[in-house]
């Protein structure tokens, strides 16, 4: 009998090597890397082409090509990320911390949907049905015609998927618990999630049923597994937030009949996960508006505008490197708008320790922040606090010039809705006033530090 081969892959990144290390040289990580066998199921190499194999349709790329087929689940903020409801024969990943409500949201769209008499179907490897039907009659939906199912081994759940026929949406809770017999290797290594997202996206395309797999994320915010898994979907939704905040932000990283970058905002009560159709109400609600160091940045979120406040902490450090915290920013960005400020505006601030908080456990990464921050930061130094009524975007260059951004109006409209009166941007060429709202344009950052600076002597 021929000896069967077997290789040592990072159960991180899954880096492939010919022998067992504590430590893995792509990613870094330690104990990481398992010994798994590699001739059989998706982690053998290519077979060799046998005679006479059948060949693959070829059709002109001119031909007639069909809408995606939607169904919505009348949740609006989910059906929002995905793009307009969940599509026919799509596989969607859905990551997110322990806890943090997956489990609870896809719950609840199932019980909607079986609601509307569509056929769900929830698998669950973590839990037993008698836990599943404790949540849903936490939630109120106990009576929803949800079919349910205990099962981790891939074979079984198609089978019984394929004899229960007809399923419109087919929740797998969660994907690191599966196994198939194709793979000798222990459930969630990287061979076995990979295998059995492979199975279940194979399922989605053939029958047209839409498929969700849950995903556990690593200590970095990653869903665990290899990243091919990403690849193989045709949508990955992380679901993030905070233990100490009740909001709950569900992002769409990768939608291939929608846009990506959109977010839907949940709010985490006793009977589940409630919508928030007005989060920027929500994030300004409790904002102290005669603090120094207190700013509202007009941002956007995929195609959502969003008003959120961002606290800055300027203090005296008694240390010899003074501190650098930073909650929903990226802190590289922060240095760097710390150094315009020193050069540019020759405002000694780097000797201070600093402290930035993006308020409501919202995560930001546009550069359009920059201004926000930077006012927030001369705000809190100065200790002149900023209009109540004023909003701040636009991105910093490292010359000290401040630049417009995209989607201007959106956030002009979003911010004079709620009543802010005064925009602060960079050059827009545009009438300085729009619709009452006063617009104050800003070609550099040394303008806006000066601006900051003479309200506190007026």
């Amino acid at each position: 009998m021929a000896k069967r081969k077997s290789s040592f892959i990072c159960q991180s990144c899954a880096a492939v090597s010919t022998q067992w290390a504590g430590r893995c040289e792509s990613c870094g990580e330690w104990n990481t890397i398992v010994e798994e066998l590699t001739d059989s199921g998706i982690g053998a190499g290519p077979k060799s082409a046998k005679a006479g194999a059948q060949s693959a349709q070829l059709v002109p790329l001119s031909g007639e090509s069909e809408d995606a087929q939607r169904f919505q689940c009348g949740i609006k903020e989910l059906d929002r990320v995905t793009g307009g409801g969940f599509v026919k024969g799509s596989a969607i990943l859905v990551g997110g911390d322990p806890g943090i409500g997956k489990s609870t949201l896809l719950l609840q769209a199932a019980a909607a949907l079986a609601n509307q008499g569509k056929r769900v179907i929830y698998v669950s490897g973590e839990e037993a049905i008698a836990q599943v039907r404790l949540r849903a009659k936490r939630l109120k939906v106990e009576e929803s015609a949800v079919d349910l199912a205990a099962e981790t081994n891939v074979e079984i759940i198609l089978a019984t998927l394929e004899q229960a026929g007809g399923a419109d949406l087919v929740i797998i809770d969660s994907i690191q618990t599966l196994w198939t017999d194709r793979v000798d290797s222990a459930p969630g290594t990287v061979t076995q999630v990979r295998t059995s997202a492979q199975a279940m996206t194979r399922f989605a395309k053939k029958t047209g049923a839409a498929v969700v797999l849950v995903g556990h994320v690593t200590k970095d915010g990653q869903i665990a597994g290899p990243r091919v898994v990403e690849h193989m979907v045709d949508a990955v939704l992380y679901f993030e937030g905070d233990a100490s905040h009740t909001f709950r932000i569900l992002r769409g990283v990768k939608n291939r009949y929608g846009p990506t970058d959109e977010i839907g905002v949940f709010e985490m009560t006793q009977l589940g996960l409630k919508e928030v159709h007005h989060p920027s109400a929500l994030f300004l609600d409790q904002r102290d508006e005669g603090a120094a160091g207190s700013a509202v940045f007009a941002g956007m979120e995929g195609t959502r505008p969003l008003l959120i406040e961002i606290q800055a902490l300027v203090a005296p450090s008694p240390l010899g490197t003074p501190r650098r915290a930073v909650v929903g920013w990226d802190s590289s960005r922060l240095s760097m708008v710390l150094a315009v400020l020193e050069t540019r505006c020759g405002i000694k601030i780097g000797a201070n320790d600093i402290y930035l908080n993006v308020a409501g456990g919202l995560k930001i990464n546009e550069p359009a922040a920059d201004l926000a921050v930077a006012a927030a930061l001369i705000s809190s130094l100065t200790g002149a606090p900023l209009p109540p009524h004023a909003v701040y975007f636009g991105e910093i260059s490292l010359s000290g010039g401040v630049r417009p951004v995209v989607h201007t109006s959106i956030r002009l409209r979003e911010s004079a809705k709620l009543g802010f009166k005064n925009a602060n941007t960079g050059q827009l060429g545009k009438a300085a006033k729009q619709g009452g709202q006063t617009i104050n344009e800003f070609t550099s950052l040394e303008q806006l530090a000066g601006r900051i600076a003479a309200s506190k002597k007026g």
